[in-house]
């Protein structure tokens, strides 16, 4: 056994997997969540509260409209949780080495989260913002529509109407979300496993639920407020004369300050909680299987 394996630590695959691995849970996850994420982005949007949206677009829309989007979330999934996932299992195995095979500090692992969500996010912007766009369009007036059918049929519009550097609009606070997101999830994630294992004496499934509500709850409040201020500015239209609404994400932050307090960056915060926790769960559960089908396989 020891002699099929060497080959294979010197190949591609070694390097790849965490990659392929990271972005097939998080697509299997969001295939589950988009209901959920459609529902906080409405709420976002100044619709009202969960049972009010939800009621109107399964009157108004159908079933189908909890889906809108999904093709963008798959491909947002695709890249950006791909990238930030992979990312940070390669920093965290680097880390690990340099410190003799010791168990990374907290901070390290922040450290970790910070730069993975960076990474991720900066991959995953365009994708995002056709996200976005693609979910709000039906709260826009009609003349107002864009009417994209799918993810790459909103990728190439922007890039035809606005050019190739508007796919990175709002990518500013996209990118200061995700590291704060990934903070939050990924350093508590696995501070939560080795307390519920190692204190509580938790067994496999009871550890990765509870620490993955810990980590949701954590990943939900510290980049709530950055996920408000991006879906404004990703959303936003110009009026009559040309002009928008905020010229950056630091002037909306500061418009939104002064008209709605500090607690209108948190809008929605128990379905953008509700959404994050079972997607953080659900994420990992999914790799953990993914992992084990490949084990059994010898992959």
């Amino acid at each position: 056994m020891g002699e099929v394996k060497k080959p294979q630590s010197r190949g591609v695959w070694p390097t790849v997997k965490p990659f392929v691995n990271g972005g097939a849970s998080g697509m299997l996850a969001t295939c589950v969540i988009q209901p959920i994420d459609m529902i906080k982005v409405r709420i976002q949007l100044g619709q009202g509260s969960a049972t009010e949206v939800t009621k109107t677009m399964l009157k108004n829309e159908g079933f189908g409209a909890l889906y809108k989007g999904l093709s963008a979330g798959l491909l947002r999934q695709a890249t950006y949780t791909t990238a930030r996932l992979g990312t940070f299992k390669i920093l965290t195995s680097k880390a690990i080495e340099a410190n003799d095979g010791k168990p990374l500090p907290l901070y390290q692992k922040a450290l970790c989260g910070l730069t993975a969500g960076a990474i991720g996010a900066s991959v995953g912007s365009p994708a995002d913002l056709a996200l976005i766009r693609m979910q709000a369009d039906a709260t826009l007036p009609a003349a107002q529509r864009r009417n994209y059918s799918n993810a790459f049929n909103a990728l190439f519009r922007i890039v035809s109407d606005e050019g190739v550097l508007a796919l990175w609009k709002g990518a500013g606070p996209t990118v200061v979300r995700a590291m704060a997101l990934n903070m939050g999830m990924l350093a508590s994630y696995d501070q939560s496993v080795e307390f519920c294992k190692d204190s509580l004496g938790f067994g496999e499934m009871s550890t990765v639920i509870g620490a993955s509500t810990v980590s949701g709850f954590f990943a939900a409040a510290c980049s709530l407020p950055f996920d408000y201020v991006k879906t404004q500015i990703q959303k936003m239209q110009p009026d009559a004369q040309g002009k928008y609404p905020y010229t950056g994400s630091m002037d909306c932050a500061l418009k939104t300050l002064k008209l709605g307090g500090p607690f209108k960056f948190y809008t929605g915060f128990p379905v953008y909680c509700v959404r994050i926790a079972p997607h953080v769960m659900m994420t990992w559960i999914f790799l953990n299987q993914i992992q084990k089908l490949e084990k059994s396989a010898g992959l």
